[in-house]
């Protein structure tokens, strides 16, 4: 007699500690250290003594030693501290990729369904019938063998052009991306820790870039009473400072490091949580953080129209509500002709990938 057996199933329990499971406690640590390995394991060892998060044959010290000889850490004998390498850098980026990426297709996000087809060079999950002028690379001859025998039977096989289905295709473009973070001050206020959800999409989507689309480009832009580019190997180490919020400076150097790149597509993606409230002046600032001044809105709406004549979108990720902040990011977006998302920080890394993923691609008859 044919058939399944099935016994009662008693789950192994799974041991604490050990080396796996302590790296990736670290490396979530290091994002809100700033890339302090000390720090973190200070942390860690704070955690193990309340909630025991080693073993009598796994400790702390253990741990320590292991991410030395695997290349994760080095020590400063002469101060005793510990410096993260760059294995673990890319350690952080590629954990970052897999939280907001894995997020991403559990919550079904980036499918975007259109009425134009045709070809290209990535499949995506869209069938239809043949149509007349498509590619015979296209037809998926699995699927229109199934549909010949539903429609005509299996006796005397036959197919017919009514059989034939497609496959659709994407038509992958290049892109020039400039990613905007916000450091001012006011990413750390009121107990609320917004810098390092903004790292760590930045790490994550540097990573995808690097991984999945490594002809794509990505720069990114940090900005406070100024505007500075940093390289990927800076954003672990990445703090907010003592800094009002230059939007205009910022935008300015995004414009100016997209106009040297040769791709036709370019974009803008700027995270913050703030009006902007800071103009240099020659080699004075001006500044005024009560209300939205005039004279530093109207030159950033200013900036935002020359982005929109030179055909660079921008993509707003709001992460604060204040009515009079939404009003400013609204006229924002339309003088840009952008997009706005006033986004929590638990759904930022997800709507950015988004964002990111339909932007770079467009489906062509």
């Amino acid at each position: 007699m044919r058939g399944f057996g099935f016994s009662k199933f008693t789950p192994r329990e799974i041991p604490k500690g050990g080396f796996d499971e302590l790296l990736k406690l670290f490396l979530e640590l290091l994002n809100y250290t700033s890339g302090d390995a000390s720090e973190a394991l200070t942390w860690m060892n704070e955690l193990d003594k309340q909630y025991n998060i080693t073993n009598d044959e796994y400790g702390m010290g253990d741990f320590i030693d292991d991410l030395k000889q695997k290349g994760y850490l080095t020590e400063d004998q002469q101060q005793g501290n510990f410096n993260i390498t760059a294995k673990t850098e890319q350690s952080i980026r590629q954990s970052a990729l897999e939280e907001i990426f894995g997020k991403l297709k559990k919550s079904g996000k980036g499918n975007h369904r259109s009425p134009q087809s045709g070809q290209g060079d990535e499949k995506n999950s869209e069938r239809r019938e043949f149509e007349f002028g498509d590619s015979l690379d296209q037809i998926d001859m699995t699927q229109s063998i199934h549909n010949a025998q539903v429609n005509h039977g299996i006796g005397d096989f036959m197919m017919t052009e009514r059989d034939l289905e497609v496959e659709e295709m994407d038509y992958k473009t290049l892109t020039s991306t400039v990613l905007m973070i916000d450091i001012s001050h006011s990413m750390i206020l009121y107990g609320e820790d917004r810098i390092t959800p903004a790292k760590k999409v930045a790490m994550a989507l540097a990573e995808l870039i690097r991984t999945k689309y490594p002809k794509d480009t990505l720069d990114i832009v940090v900005f406070g009473n100024d505007a500075w580019p940093i390289s990927l190997q800076d954003l672990p180490y990445l703090q907010v400072g003592p800094y009002h919020t230059n939007t205009y400076a910022g935008l300015e150097l995004a414009t100016d490091l997209l106009r040297r790149r040769k791709t036709h597509n370019k974009q803008i993606f700027m995270i913050t949580d703030g009006k902007p409230t800071c103009l240099k002046e020659g080699t004075k600032y001006y500044k005024n953080s009560i209300g939205l001044d005039r004279k530093v809105v109207n030159k950033t709406l200013n900036m935002a129209a020359q982005c929109k004549r030179l055909k660079i979108p921008i993509t707003t990720f709001m992460i604060a509500r204040d009515p009079y902040l939404q009003q400013f990011v609204r006229k924002f977006t339309e003088t840009n002709g952008g997009r706005a998302f006033y986004s929590s920080l638990t759904g930022l890394g997800e709507y950015i990938f988004e964002d990111y993923i339909k932007n770079r691609r467009k489906t062509v008859r």
